[in-house]
């Protein structure tokens, strides 16, 4: 039985390698390859029997991993962007904080926070947030969301600068912060990259470690199956972010002609933006083809079989984030993406990057006709793509003027009848890259050894498989809303299921630039303050265009939320944004946590000595001025025309103010709030009296400097112990130090590879003995064994009994 067992396994070993092998994987090494380890650890002795040849699980298992691509050093990687990004979220959200939500703010958090009486665990079912246990802190509701932004940058610092926090944990405790805050947010966190921070934050949990703290290092044999879920949600944002631009039925999408807008009319362009808009009209339109190729057709990739199909589809979804971080400011959201896309990647890669060509797997070429195959596969693939952008955008070559011309050849109602096709094909496109993955998941953990540590690999892949499975299912009922038809085709089961868990944002809808704003100019909202009603002073903003001699800014990673929310005020009249009105009554005020959001250095604020009398708002029309004929740039960077009166002149006391400000229900009633003074609010009281007049976007690089020095300083430690550690393992090679942490590695790979060389001398005379004369004949070997069939298949159960 043991023996039909293992060769059971063996067939099911080369069935897989076969599959992969048609499939452009890597081809596994020779049946007679033995690896000298598995992990850092050495195989036991009877890691293959000769006489059968019938490899042992170990073997079989680390072949299957080669074929299937190992994501180890990809998912380490995407866990240490993920601490950046959290880092830098709650760093630029807590400089913001007193202006936002405090007591004196423009939408104070403790209103969304009514103390009923009610029990504790009632209140956090209605609302999830660690906000509730503020009084029993003794602090208010702006120290204690101070306290959570503190305590979340605090968390992400130390998991960025040390690997063994990047625990399953604590990702737990900083997506529970970020939720805490995101609850009592209000229209300031209501944005698609704080939803799209919260659902990457959630799957951490399930792709970062649990085990223990020794860090992402650790190998699990179902790492496969969680960190499938982040490419999953890569592929629901591209894919929906390039669809929504053709539902929505935007005439400038539809038209090609929306870059010609975009780069001077979204929120805070860089000043890269300026040159990109000069670009000619031929040249936007074929960018906004190659912007739907990425977002539409290239996602479809990403569950691709074939290796390099992922590889051409993560460069090109690099190429649009790039581009997008160097013409505006869009604060994590680029980076977020770009930490998504790692899940495309395998270890190979990686090494590949780090050019460790000692720790790359060598392709073994058995058959010229598979990688043949494998090749006209993947040039069938990207010709399909490049002839169906052809055909769809009509693309034709004017040779007279030397450009592209390019149009939308297909209707509306032919993109909606091809959304109805791909929807339910592109899930279950998704059910079966999820099914292999689980598969073969479940066949690593069935080929570890000892019963016990098997056992207990089955009980944690059951659990992960279940816990995977269900964040995929819930996923569906966002991800269908692109299209009606499909989404009413899910079984309500999963509906219910999702709106069960709905507010806590494990899942979510995407789609970005639905609609191009702006088509005849930019609108931008400025407002001016007067002491006497006669001479008007523009209030300028630190980040948004105002001054039309101020080069546009760089901002990112920070986000600048009223900066934000201007913009979105200025596209419609101020009744839309109710929280404008509460920016005028603060200002009238004089309220220095509201004018920091205008300008950090109080000092550049107009009115810092005393608040203005009166507050009116205009809105413009704003433009990027042209290049000067001699090609140079001009002095100012942007144009502008006079649109219309956003908001009326209003001063303290004024009928209409209090009217808006009754009808919103903006106006505090309640009597002024006594601060605590417990040690916990003293310190946040200090700290944040620390990092006063500071700009944000200044704290957060100078965060991200120190913790790329103090990791680089780490690595430059790790490689002096490699060395080290090279020296003592071989005393040869003291008179030579290695120069490099490569060296040391490529040392340390040497020693074991003699070590292995002589013990496969001695299975080799011990299997020379063993084989019949056909394998001798075969294998070129000159030693012949004359022992009888019945002592041969001794030996063998022997070596079988030994092996389990």
């Amino acid at each position: 039985m043991q023996h039909t067992f293992l060769k059971l396994e063996y067939i099911l070993k080369r069935a897989t390698v076969t599959s992969s092998g048609l499939l452009g994987e890597l081809f596994l090494p020779p049946p007679h390859t033995c690896l000298p380890t598995r992990y850092g650890k050495p195989l036991p002795d009877s890691s293959f029997f000769p006489s059968s040849r019938i490899f042992r699980s170990d073997i079989l298992l680390t072949e299957v991993e080669s074929a299937m691509g190992e994501v180890t050093l990809p998912r380490r990687m995407f866990l240490w962007c993920v601490a950046v990004i959290y880092m830098v979220a709650f760093v630029s959200l807590y400089v913001q904080v007193p202006g936002l939500y405090g007591n004196e703010g423009l939408l104070p958090a403790r209103w969304q926070l009514r103390y009923s009486g009610k029990p504790l665990l009632e209140q956090l079912l209605s609302s999830p947030t660690l906000l509730w246990l503020g009084p029993w802190l003794g602090l208010d509701t702006h120290t204690a969301m101070e306290l959570l932004c503190l305590a979340g940058a605090a968390l992400s610092l130390a998991a960025t600068l040390f690997e063994a926090l990047r625990h399953s944990l604590v990702f737990f405790c900083l997506w529970t912060l970020y939720l805490s805050l995101y609850q009592v947010g209000q229209v300031f966190l209501y944005f698609q990259w704080d939803n799209l921070l919260l659902e990457t934050g959630f799957l951490c949990i399930l792709v970062a470690p649990l085990t223990s703290f020794s860090g992402p290092r650790v190998f699990r044999e179902h790492d496969g199956v969680t960190f499938w879920l982040v490419r999953w949600l890569l592929f629901r944002l591209m894919f929906a972010s390039g669809v929504v631009k053709l539902t929505s039925r935007c005439p400038t999408w539809w038209g090609l002609t929306a870059l010609t807008y975009h780069y001077e009319t979204q929120c805070i362009p860089t000043p890269l933006a300026w040159f990109a808009h000069q670009l000619p009209v031929w040249w936007q339109k074929l960018s906004v083809v190659v912007t739907f190729v990425i977002e539409i057709a290239v996602p479809v990739l990403f569950f691709s079989p074939l290796r390099r199909l992922r590889l051409g589809a993560f460069y090109t979804q690099v190429l649009l984030q790039v581009l997008i971080i160097l013409s505006g400011n869009y604060n994590f959201f680029n980076l977020l993406t770009l930490a998504l896309c790692l899940s495309l990647l395998d270890d190979q890669h990686v090494y590949f990057w780090l050019c460790r060509r000692d720790k790359l797997k060598d392709q073994i070429n058995g058959s010229k006709l598979q990688s043949w195959l494998c090749y006209l596969v993947e040039l069938g693939v990207w010709s399909l793509v490049i002839f169906g952008t052809i055909v769809c955008f009509d693309l034709q070559v004017d040779a007279t003027k030397n450009h592209v011309l390019s149009r939308t050849a297909f209707t509306f109602h032919q993109f909606n009848q091809f959304l109805k096709t791909v929807t339910i094909p592109c899930v279950w496109i998704g059910v079966l890259s999820l099914t292999w993955e689980m598969v073969t998941s479940m066949f690593r953990c069935a080929c570890v050894s000892g019963f016990l540590r098997r056992f207990w690999r089955m009980i944690q892949w059951t659990l992960v498989a279940t816990a995977t499975a269900s964040v995929f299912s819930i996923s569906l009922v966002p991800f269908t809303y692109i299209e009606y038809d499909s989404n009413a085709r899910l079984w309500p089961g999963v509906r219910q299921a999702y709106d069960l868990v709905d507010r806590y944002q494990l899942v979510n809808s995407y789609g970005l630039f639905r609609r191009m704003t702006g088509v005849g100019g930019r609108p931008e909202v400025v407002i001016e303050g007067s002491s006497d009603g006669v001479t008007w002073t523009e209030i300028e903003f630190m980040y948004k265009p105002g001054n039309m001699t101020a080069p546009p800014p760089v901002v990112t990673p920070h986000q600048p939320r009223l900066d934000w929310q201007m913009w979105f005020a200025a596209v419609g009249p101020h009744t839309q944004s109710p929280w404008f009105t509460s920016l005028i009554y603060r200002l009238l005020q004089g309220k220095r946590d509201v004018i920091e959001l205008i300008q950090t250095d109080v000092t550049k604020y107009p009115f810092h000595l005393q608040p203005p009398a009166y507050i009116r708002a205009h809105r413009y029309r704003y433009w990027f001025t042209e290049p000067k004929a001699d090609g140079s740039s001009p002095q100012r960077w942007w144009r502008r025309v006079y649109d219309e009166e956003f908001y009326p002149t209003v001063h303290l006391g004024n009928t209409f103010l209090d009217g808006m400000l009754n009808q919103y229900g903006l106006k505090d009633k309640s009597s002024s709030r006594r601060l605590s003074n417990s040690n916990a609010a003293q310190a946040v009281r200090w700290l944040r009296s620390q990092v006063r007049g500071v700009p944000a976007h200044t704290l957060i690089w100078t965060l991200m400097a120190c913790s790329a020095t103090f990791c680089l300083l780490q690595g430059l430690r790790n490689r002096n112990r490699s060395s080290q550690g090279a020296s003592l393992i071989n005393p040869d090679t003291t008179t030579t130090k290695p120069d490099t942490a490569d060296d040391a590695d490529r040392l340390l790979e040497d020693q074991k590879e003699t070590e292995q060389a002589d013990y496969e001398e001695e299975e080799d005379d011990v299997s020379c003995r063993d084989e019949d004369v056909e394998d001798d004949k075969e294998e070129g070997n000159d030693l012949v064994d004359d022992n009888s069939e019945e002592e041969e298949e001794v030996e063998e159960d022997k070596m079988l009994d030994e092996s389990f």
